[in-house]
This record gives C-alpha cells, structure tokens and sequence, in this order.
C-alpha cells in the first residue's frame, strides 16, 4: 500500500477538530447537554420507525410546548392560590365593612337574619372545601409490589396502572381517577379529593350568584354615583354642568332621592362606591366562568365520568360506532347511584350532614378497584 502524505494530514485533521468538539461539549453546562439531548431524541423520534403517523409527529413537535406549560404550571401554582385568597379576602372584607353595617341599619330583621346566616354558611362552605382541596392529596397508586389489579404499565413512572389512572405531567406522578391538574388549587384532583374541588365550586358559584343578586341595585347606585363625582370634578374646575343629576346614595333597593342637593362627598365615599363596584363586576364574572364550570363536572358526575375519561370515552364511542357497534361507559352505576357514590352519601341523614354541612370524610373505596357494568339498581339504599 501506497502512503499518502495528503489523506494523512487530512485524517490528522479530523481527529484534531472531533477531540475540540468533544472537548468543547463536556465544558458545556450540564443543562445544556441536558436540552440538547433532549432535542435530539425528539428529532429521531420522528423517523424511528415506518409506524410513525401524523399524530405521533405532532406529539413529537409540541412536546417542548407541553413541558413548557406543565413546568410554568408547576412553579407558579403557589402565585395561583394566593390570587384566590387575595380576591376572596378582598370580597369579605368589603362585605363586613360596607355591606353588612348598610344591612343592619336598612334591612327588617327577618332579612338580617337571612343574609347573616346564609352569608357565614356560604362563607364556612367555601373557606373549608378549599382547603381540603389543596390540602388532601388526590391518591397516589402503591410503588411496590402489590396484589392490586392493574390495567396497563405508566410509560414514565414505570408502575402498575390501575383502572381510571393517569399520569400527571405537571405533578410527575400518576394520580388516581385523575380529573385533571387545577393550578388554582397547585394540586391535582382525583379520587380523594374530587369531592372537595366541586363543593368548593359549587359553594364559590353559588355565593358569586348571591353577590350579584343582591347587589344589583347597589352596584347601579354607586355606579350612577362615581358618574356624578366626575361631573362635580369638572364643575369644580370652571366648566359649567347641564342636565345632570344628583349623587344617589347608598339606599335600600329601589329607593333613590334625586330631589335633594348633592352633599359634599369625600375619597371615603368614592372608595365606598368603587369598592362596591369592584365586588359586583369580580362576583359576576366569577359567577359566570365558574358556574359554566361546576355545571360542566355536574353533568360529569352524572355520567360516572371525569374530564379525562370523557375525551377517552368519546374517541372509542367514534371507533365503536365506525364498527357498527355501542360503546357503554363500564364506570356508570346510573345518575343517582353516581352521586351517591361520588358524595358519600350512605343514608338519607348523610345529605345533611356529609352535603349541606362541611364533611371530611372519605370517598368510597380505594380508588384501585372498580367495579365495571353493574346492575343499575340502588347500590346504596337511602
């Protein structure tokens, strides 16, 4: 064999700029490397085999924004909680400091009565169901060996799954009977805390409704209000006002006094005003957005389905039905014995006790066993 100088220093060439390569991936930081990898194996992913579809090539695309929102989720769920504390604080404290001394001194005593205990009941239902919710962990199934039946393998946690199990990215962990992640709460809802998350919907709905309700008439008021102290700034100022009327003031519903001066109004009375202003728009949309939602897990519970199960539940009815067949949900003991089961209730004195008063006892069962296509009948006589 013939040497050649020139394809030797050639190859002498490529040791030297793969070793400066090499050398300059390992002064990279370990993150770095650590995205990069990543990065690389969802390129490959792409074209690993001849079963690859569109869905898998889309899932491939997506997943850095995937791990983006699970990881924003994550750190910021902390900065969601102390949001819903801030603006339900902010809406008691305008309700004992303006609203409830207007009450007591304008309301006969048999509504007195009414909005004092049914405001403090609303208030107890909210402040406890919340903090089960954020507080009771959702369920997690066992790590080790066990005797439960299980229905697949978690790719991520490598466990045994058992039935209405998934995992949740964002708590990187499999939950079980997952709902879904709710960051309002920084904790997943599942099998033992479901129950929590849609009282404290039901309860925050609720009270919302009631605010706007009965502060429609109050919110006008001090809209109408706020409008007369711009118009007083503007006559202050040398422009001269026509057609205006007086400040209304905070009167009992339906009662208004436009034939009186204007009196002299303060910054404590444009607060007053603008805070019950504040109070009616944040309770009206609250009301709206979250009743939407509690209504929607409503009709959930009612089909023996969570938010997972019912995307699940929708595709194979789809495949079921291109095959000329009918898909039944195994998890559906009927509307009734459904929201025995999800509510706990074992007797009739349980809707009092465990539905209309704050309960913290537990779900039925263990959230690893379930029992699929029973008789529709009353599981749970009352």
């Amino acid at each position: 064999m013939r040497w050649c100088p020139s394809s030797s220093l050639h190859l002498l060439r490529c040791v030297r700029f793969r070793s400066c390569t090499r050398r300059g991936r390992a002064t990279l930081p370990l993150w770095v490397r650590t995205i990069w990898a990543y990065m690389r194996l969802l390129v490959q992913s792409l074209y690993f085999s001849s079963l690859t579809d569109s869905d898998v090539v889309f899932d491939s695309v997506f997943e850095p924004v995937v791990w983006t929102v699970d990881y924003v989720t994550r750190w910021f769920g902390a900065v969601f909680v102390c949001l819903v504390v801030i603006l339900t604080s902010s809406i008691l404290a305008i309700c004992y400091v303006i609203l409830l001394p207007m009450v007591f001194k304008t309301y006969s005593l048999p509504w007195i009565a009414w909005h004092v205990c049914y405001g403090h009941w609303n208030i107890v239902m909210i402040v406890f169901h919340y903090y089960k919710a954020t507080k009771t962990s959702p369920g997690y199934p066992p790590t080790e060996k066990n005797d439960s039946p299980f229905v697949s393998v978690c790719k991520k946690c490598i466990i045994p799954k058992p039935a209405r199990t998934h995992h949740c990215g964002i708590c990187n962990r499999c939950i079980l009977k997952m709902d879904h992640h709710c960051p309002w709460l920084n904790n997943c809802v599942g099998h033992l805390n479901h129950r929590y998350f849609f009282s404290f919907c039901v309860a925050l709905s609720i009270g919302c409704v009631y605010c706007s309700i009965s502060g429609r008439n109050l919110f006008l008021d001090a809209y109408n209000a706020i409008e007369h102290f711009k118009h007083l700034d503007v006559e202050k100022s040398g422009v001269p006002v026509t057609g205006m009327g007086v400040l209304i003031g905070l009167l009992p519903p339906g009662q208004t006094n436009y034939q009186t001066p204007a009196p002299p109004y303060t910054f404590k009375d444009k607060m007053v005003h603008k805070s019950i202003i504040y109070m009616w728009v944040l309770t009206s949309t609250v009301a709206v957005a979250l009743g939407s939602l509690t209504l929607w897990h409503a009709v959930l519970i009612s089909r023996g389905e969570t938010s997972i199960e019912k995307f699940v539940n929708s595709k194979e009815a789809k495949r079921l039905a291109n095959r000329g067949r009918v898909y039944r949900n195994p998890f559906n003991y009927g509307r009734l014995n459904n929201w025995k089961i999800f509510l706990g209730v074992e007797k009739t004195s349980h809707w009092l006790t465990r539905v209309l008063l704050p309960s913290g006892h537990p779900p039925s069962g263990d959230g690893l066993k379930w029992d699929a296509f029973p008789v529709k009948k009353d599981l749970i006589p009352v």
